[in-house]
């Protein structure tokens, strides 16, 4: 499709408007870490490393980065693995129901985060009994981080089809055997993408958290919440969402990459 010339520049002003406004505000974040005005005055006044320092010191902000990443960790581990056997079950096998489950492994997703806690913290404290934890965190997280798995692999094996894996089924090699030498090779760099945006999704999560921490579980998005509107703490706060930032954006860049090259090679 050929666009005329205004059209081309209209097309790129409203495309450079709509970048400019979700990564302006990342950028003042990043500016503001190293602000050595404290009350983080625009534009800054002046550079320094001490909340850079100050954050590496803060005994909350490290607890809570440590609690981040083992429930990313943990959440992504359960997500692999349930989400890669769905894809299987829904993908290469037919039976009733098919497309009802199909739909309700999607729907956490897509269902706003505050109703999926609510569902989860009634189902944890009401219906089960059991007093949130750390545990009931990567339960939660892992409801929707299966989604991402799942839609990877899904995908993955709609464009592989079933040749091989019927080759090695005649050629005597049992359903086990094949998934090891056939199914598994084909599918890691999908897990690999797929457990990555999961990480990514669960690191920087806060609605569901929110609805599922118990009292002495507290994630670095909790912590940036309770701490934000601190006056003292303001500087450390931008720190410590520099380095949200870093662990939310590493995991996707790589993950696309992962994807785009497959796609070059295919």
């Amino acid at each position: 499709m050929n666009l005329s010339a205004p059209a081309r520049r209209l097309l790129a002003a409203l495309t450079f408007g709509v970048l400019a406004l979700v990564y302006l505000p990342l950028l003042v974040v990043v500016a503001n870490s190293v602000n050595a005005n404290q009350s983080m005055t625009w534009p800054p006044s002046g550079l320094t490393l001490e909340w850079w320092r100050r954050a590496a010191d803060s005994s909350g902000a490290r607890e809570a980065l440590l609690t981040s990443l083992q429930v990313a960790a943990v959440a992504t581990c359960i997500a692999l693995v349930l989400g890669t056997l769905l894809a299987l079950a829904l993908q290469r096998y037919s039976f009733f129901g098919k497309h009802t489950v199909n739909l309700l492994v999607i729907l956490p997703i897509a269902l706003p985060g505050v109703v999926t806690g609510i569902a989860l913290n009634n189902g944890f404290r009401a219906i089960m009994g059991v007093d949130l934890s750390l545990w009931t965190i990567v339960v939660a997280h892992a409801t929707f981080c299966i989604v991402t798995v799942f839609n990877n692999v899904q995908a993955r094996l709609r464009r592989l089809g079933t040749s091989l894996e019927e080759a090695s089924a005649d050629l005597g090699a049992g359903v086990g055997t094949t998934f090891r030498l056939i199914t598994l090779p084909q599918l890691r760099s999908a897990l690999l993408a797929g457990g990555m945006l999961a990480f990514a999704l669960s690191f920087d999560e806060i609605i569901v958290t929110t609805f599922t921490a118990g009292g002495g579980a507290t994630t670095l998005p909790i912590w940036i919440l309770n701490n934000m509107f601190r006056p003292n703490q303001a500087p450390v706060v931008n720190v410590v969402a520099v380095v949200l930032i870093v662990f939310s954006i590493v995991p996707v860049w790589l993950a696309q990459r992962l994807s785009s090259d497959l796609d070059a090679v295919r």
